[in-house]
């Protein structure tokens, strides 16, 4: 028998306040994050983006300690799943591949072929598929083993999402039940999920299965939990003009607020992981708004990190991927759904839904064209003397 692998997909993060713009620009140059009709406005737009973001997203960080504990936490998870493992009779190096910081998953890959892996299973920490996640680093995983001959000889399979597993299920309703047994009035307590957004584009027009995971994977929390709380589902992180899936989280606890509801039990239903976006984002920014509009008690479940029930699971669905029969790349794009990554659409001329999108799409650019030579102080306006 060869040597078996487990590649774990994460996005990654800063680390230090250096680290931010860089990682901020290897975000926004991704056509997954952001979709242009145009691969070269990509990277000009992702400098805008970075530059204009750094400082503020710089200060987010310093109130979390200066950098993201993703890679830490990625690291003793994936230390734990090797253990767990271990302890189960399989024996399997376990690697990290972040997205858009190191370890990238280029290096992750090197480190594979170096110590000469023949079986591998790839898990992404995400638990609901989505084109902007998961759909990325396969998309970049597939490229790589197109260009590459000794990755082509390695078995593969691919574990494309897992919101609905019984172990992950169970883990998350045991740590919400503990936070509702804290509250004052633990059966009034509102659960609030919470997940990061994607644009209403990837689910409407490309096809993309993350809302309904989403909304899959919290019925299967209420239906394991049976308690008899009322529950609001909520999108956080959405950046740009472009419209995000809704309710936006600000905007619920605002509503609930109104209601004169006292005390909720936020659950950051797309995150295993502690980082900026539930130790900056919902602790200390959604928890001022949730005080301001009347919130009295604000709660959060804690991610999973390496919650022993968590990491058995992962175990499982490692030995069972290795059992079944192997999913690969092409298969994890779900052309059944018509899920479809960039580029998704082809120019079309007319009145058409098409190029009324493009059409959009094109006012956006030429607006951020314009602030790029606000922001850098050349360009045609300048030349011609109307900057």
């Amino acid at each position: 028998m060869g040597r078996v692998g487990v590649l774990l997909l994460n996005l990654g993060g800063p680390e230090q306040p250096s680290d931010v713009r860089p990682f901020l620009y290897n975000l926004f140059s991704d056509p997954e994050i952001i979709r242009l009709p145009f691969s070269w406005l990509q990277k000009p737009l992702a400098w805008v983006i970075a530059t204009s973001r750094a400082k503020r997203s710089q200060e987010n960080y310093k109130e979390i300690g200066g950098g993201s504990p993703l890679r830490r936490i990625t690291e003793e998870q994936a230390h734990a799943l090797a253990e767990n493992l271990r302890a189960k009779g399989n024996d399997a190096q376990v690697y990290i591949g972040m997205r858009y910081w190191h370890p990238f998953t280029e290096e992750a890959v090197d480190r594979i072929k170096a110590d000469d892996i023949s079986d591998l299973v790839i898990l992404p920490l995400y638990p609901q598929f989505s084109i902007s996640t998961s759909g990325s680093s396969f998309r970049l995983l597939e490229d790589l083993w197109t260009q590459d001959e000794a990755l082509k000889q390695i078995n593969y399979t691919v574990i494309p999402s897992w919101y609905d597993r019984p172990g992950y299920v169970q883990a998350m309703a045991h740590l919400l039940a503990q936070e509702l047994d804290q509250c004052e009035n633990p059966h009034e307590a509102v659960i609030f999920f919470s997940a990061h957004g994607v644009p209403v584009s990837y689910v409407e027009e490309a096809g993309d299965p993350y809302q309904q995971e989403i909304e899959g994977c919290v019925d299967a929390i209420l239906k394991t939990l049976q308690r008899p709380n009322d529950h609001v589902l909520a999108y956080q992180s959405r950046v740009g003009p472009v419209e995000w899936l809704q309710p936006y989280t600000e905007d619920m606890l605002q509503e609930l607020g109104n209601q004169g509801v006292k005390e909720i039990v936020v659950v950051p239903i797309s995150f295993i992981s502690e980082h900026i976006e539930t130790l900056q984002e919902i602790d200390i920014e959604y928890r001022e708004v949730a005080e301001e509009a009347g919130i009295q008690n604000f709660r959060r479940v804690p991610a999973l990190n390496t919650n022993p029930e968590f990491i058995d699971d992962l175990a499982n669905m490692v030995i069972e991927a290795r059992q079944q029969t192997p999913i690969h790349f092409s298969e994890v794009m779900r052309p059944q759904n018509n899920v479809k990554l960039y580029p998704q659409e082809r120019w079309e001329w007319g009145l058409t839904n098409a190029a009324e999108r493009w059409n959009g799409r094109l006012a956006m650019i030429g607006f951020l064209a314009l602030m790029l030579e606000l922001f850098s102080g050349h360009g045609p306006l300048h030349s011609l003397g109307l900057l």
